[in-house]
């Protein structure tokens, strides 16, 4: 496979996957995934990324609310922090059996896409650093909060901007994951049973 140079995929700065991945959603385009047909793990996985993205959008909405003025920064902090922690659990167990058991595996099965699956590992680590940045900022909003800090709204503000700047790097990721592993697995199975 040739690949385009390195800044170009990373995760910060791809617009897609290089078509010399995208070979395996040519034979199992995305219009074939929503058939009751789909391999249980690939239903699985895509219900997965549903749920992050939900989870995404959920915590914006939230944000957008504060910014509306039309919540303070303690309600605020009430369910967004709650949320981003189950967020944060989740997508870091997600990323932790992919990289830890299923890219393994899938490189195996397919070793033509092993290009592919070390892209989407070297993601888990962008994204990863991202997971760092809304770990801490939301710390910082909670102890501002519960110490009842006048600059809380301050803390909102940044872990509002950490949430923006990490949204379309996880929503080009789970793109990008599912472009390749989905229809790998469609066709071939779940490499860990």
């Amino acid at each position: 496979m040739s690949e385009p140079p390195d800044d170009a995929l990373t995760l910060a700065s791809r617009p897609g996957l290089p078509a010399d991945y995208l070979y395996l959603r040519e034979a199992f385009p995305r219009e074939r995934w929503t058939t009751g047909a789909l391999h249980p793990t690939a239903r699985r996985w895509l219900h997965m990324h549903g749920g992050f993205r939900a989870h995404q959008a959920e915590m914006g909405a939230m944000v957008e609310v504060w910014r509306a003025d039309a919540i303070d920064a303690p309600t605020l902090h009430r369910t967004l922090i709650p949320a981003l922690q189950q967020f944060l659990q989740h997508l870091d167990g997600h990323h932790r059996i992919e990289s830890g058991h299923y890219f393994p595996a899938l490189r195996r099965l397919e070793p033509r896409i092993a290009a592919g699956i070390e892209l989407l590992d070297r993601d888990h680590d962008a994204i990863h650093a991202h997971i760092e940045a809304m770990v801490r900022t939301g710390r910082a909003l909670h102890e501002a909060v519960a110490g009842g800090a006048t600059d809380a709204g301050d803390r909102v503000e940044r872990l509002a901007e950490v949430l923006d700047l990490a949204g379309p790097q996880l929503a080009r990721h789970l793109d990008d994951e599912e472009d390749i592993v989905i229809p790998l697995i469609a066709l071939r199975g779940d490499p860990l049973e």
